[in-house]
Order: C-alpha cells, then structure tokens, then sequence
C-alpha cells in the first residue's frame, strides 16, 4: 500500500503534508481528507492512497518513537494504514483524521510494544494532577542529547511515554491526546507531570553518571 503512493489517482487535486498554517489551510485540508474519504466509501479504493501521502511520514515518525527502530516502524506504519483502511467505514469526522490514525497508531505501538515485553504498566485513571507554574513541555531541557532522551522515555511507564510523545514531541493539544489515548484532559495533564518529573530525575542520574566517569579519567598532559 504504502510504496503505491507516490502517483496520486486521477480526479483529486489533494495537497502533499501541510507546510503552510492558518484557520482557511486546516479548512480546506479537512475538506480534501473528507472528499478522499467519502470517495473512498463510495468504492473508489484509490483514493484513500491520498490519504497515505498526506499522513505516511508522521504515523513513520510515531512508530519509529515508539520502537526506535526504522523495520519495525516501517512495518508498524503499513499496518497502521492497513487498520485504517478497513476501520474508515467507522471513522464519523467527530475528530480530525489525523487524530483518529493516530490513535490506531498509538494502539497499533501499544500492542508491538507488549508483545516484546510482555508485561503491563498500571495507571489510575482517576488520578487528575495538574502541574502548576509553567508548562510542562518548557520544563524539558532543549539540549538533550537524542539518545540520551530516548533511554530516558523507554524507562517511563507506557502511559507517561505515551503522553510525552504525542503531546511534546508530535505537539498535539491536551485535547488531542485524550482523544487519541481514550482520556480525558485531566489524565493527560497527570500523565505528562509525572511523566517530566520522571525525566528530569532519570536525566539528573544519567549526568551525574556522565560527570563521575569524566571524574575519573586520567588527566591528559
């Protein structure tokens, strides 16, 4: 599916992933998307090829987060879009099409990522914490190292490294991600406080390691 995409069908004009912003560009890529779908429905499966180009690269950029490997996300990807396309006759355009694939995503990097670990992360639901002062995406240290930010993540619980992906790193409102996640807003805003909390402790640990081993080191003359 996904390697048939580069040659958009006849008889849409669909824009490529959105470069430019504004309230008349999400507009009339939300018409685009609704045209391709309900062409789709109608039995016209080439039309939802447009829908791949649109969204291919950030559901890619999503699985490979979640999994930090470029087969497995590739794979992910594909079956993602594979979900998509038989799930589409349950899409009502309530949400955006992008947060509904994202959720599919989201579940699709759940599922992968328990089947490899093979075991669950415990969350309370009920549990409605919201951090004060400033945000809690200004309070992640702009000069992370990427890896050293990814060792960071995979030790969070799923729920938390859930919400840091989508709602920090995919920059998706709060009410995005608990639509994407199944929550709610106060969850969200729970998960992503302990969630950088967690961070800045782990982060904490890996400097101090870092600086003790540089310690260490004979001194070069």
């Amino acid at each position: 599916m996904l390697a048939q995409t580069e040659i958009a069908p006849p008889g849409f004009a669909m824009t490529r992933p959105l470069a430019e912003s504004g309230d008349d560009a999400r507009e009339a890529a939300r018409r685009e998307e609704q045209a391709a779908i309900e062409a789709c429905l109608s039995g016209d499966p080439s039309a939802f090829d447009h829908l791949v180009i649109r969204h291919q690269k950030s559901i890619q950029r999503v699985c490979y987060r979640f999994t930090g490997n470029t087969e497995d996300a590739a794979d992910l990807t594909q079956e993602v879009f594979v979900k998509a396309y038989r799930s589409l006759p349950k899409f009502r355009g309530s949400s955006a099409f992008s947060t509904w694939l994202y959720r599919i995503a989201v579940n699709a990097c759940l599922s992968f990522k328990a089947s490899r670990k093979n075991r669950a992360e415990e969350w309370d639901e009920d549990h409605d914490v919201v951090a004060e002062g400033p945000s809690a995406e200004e309070s992640l240290d702009s000069r992370m190292n990427a890896e050293t930010l990814r060792q960071a993540l995979d030790s969070l619980p799923e729920k938390q490294r859930v919400t840091v992906i989508m709602k920090v790193l995919e920059e998706r409102t709060h009410a995005e991600v608990a639509e994407i996640l199944g929550s709610n807003v106060g969850t969200v805003k729970a998960n992503l406080f302990f969630a950088i909390r967690n961070l800045r402790k782990q982060l904490s640990t890996q400097l101090a390691t870092t600086m003790g081993a540089r310690g260490k080191e004979p001194s070069q003359s």
